[in-house]
């Protein structure tokens, strides 16, 4: 039996900004997405069976087709012979694209075990229409997103740093999120200023224009998203915010020792046991 296995990395959003609804229902957004350490581990094995298997050991992750790395396997034209071992790590149904991230490692996993040489490109084409996170997960690192998404740039990767995630036990709906984004009310990040943060590699000024819109809903009606802020930038983050339409936070440290002790007093008052140290990484 043939296996592969890869990291599939988790990922934040440094700035999330939503430019306008279109007719279609989608938004036009515009978005840095940044990939962290904190990754799940999936494993590709060829067998005999005359199905594909599935497997997580995680109660919320689907083990059938209803999983986006089922249906990656699908999408590649894989329809028997394939076990997906998914070891999951990063937090399920966090804004931190979990499920794509795992989607895309079977995209990249079953081209180079199948030897179906697609280039990257037609794997993007295939991903998009898996999740709108599939074709940056594809590659990771420093993107600047437009487009609903889809469409990606790479840009400089920020400068050396801690952070430090936490996601509490509540749960978001993104179609809720986006139904109630009021953008004639709402502060807009600024992209041009985010780019020049990043191309200089200065770690305030990056922190200074983050900013994600989606927390102007997603922070209403989850307040313990402030209280997590809070307690990180009382303890020495430079910036603290949330990922995606939520409810992960992120906090910057520029300090090891503070980052630990933001994660301590996290675990303290009990908001969250789903707290981790990491780092920015480029695949």
């Amino acid at each position: 039996m043939s296996s592969i296995q890869r990291k599939a990395y988790g990922k934040v959003n440094l700035l999330l900004n939503v430019v306008r609804r279109l007719e279609n229902g989608y938004h036009q957004v515009e978005m840095v997405m940044q990939t962290v350490d904190l990754h799940d581990v999936v494993t590709l094995t060829q067998t005999e069976d005359t199905d594909i298997q599935i497997s997580c050991g995680h109660a919320d992750v689907p083990n059938n087709e209803d999983n986006l790395a089922y249906k990656a396997a699908k999408a590649m034209g894989i329809q028997k012979g394939l076990r997906i071992d998914i070891q999951k790590n990063i937090p399920v149904a966090a804004g931190m694209a979990g499920g794509s991230t795992d989607c895309a490692a079977v995209l990249l996993g079953i081209n180079e075990l199948y030897g179906l040489d697609k280039s990257m490109e037609e794997l993007e084409a295939i991903g998009v229409k898996l999740g709108a996170d599939v074709p940056y997960c594809l590659s990771g690192g420093t993107k600047k997103a437009e487009g609903i998404g889809e469409v990606l740039t790479s840009i400089p990767e920020p400068a050396d740093c801690i952070v430090v995630l936490a996601k509490p036990d509540i749960n978001v709906s993104t179609k809720y999120v986006y139904e109630h984004l009021e953008l004639d009310k709402i502060q807009h990040p600024d992209m041009a200023a985010m780019e020049k943060a990043l191309a200089n590699k200065d770690l305030e000024a990056m922190c200074a224009s983050m900013g994600n819109v989606l927390e102007s809903v997603t922070g209403q009606v989850c307040p313990i998203i402030g209280q997590i802020e809070k307690v990180m930038e009382e303890n020495g983050a430079i910036k603290a915010m949330m990922s995606g339409s939520g409810p992960t936070v992120f906090g910057i440290f520029a300090d090891k020792d503070k980052a630990e002790q933001a994660v301590v007093k996290i675990r303290e008052q009990k908001l969250t046991e789903q707290v981790y140290i990491s780092n920015f990484v480029t695949p």
